[in-house]
């Protein structure tokens, strides 16, 4: 019986979580199941990224 009421549990617990990483997603903070990834090879380069990869200064 515990191990039912444990895995009930984990199961309320995990709905709990994404119901609030959803909620999240609507206000814009993060990207978790309904927008997807960001295509990084559209996303800008950053100073570093620039400073490190650019092969036109050798």
């Amino acid at each position: 019986m515990a191990l039912v009421i444990a895995i009930i549990f984990a199961g309320v617990v995990l709905f709990a979580a994404d119901r609030l990483l959803l909620w999240l997603e609507s206000r814009g903070h993060i990207n978790w199941r309904r927008k997807g990834r960001k295509k990084l090879a559209e996303e800008p380069t950053t100073g570093l990224e620039a400073m490190l990869s650019d092969t036109s200064h050798r």
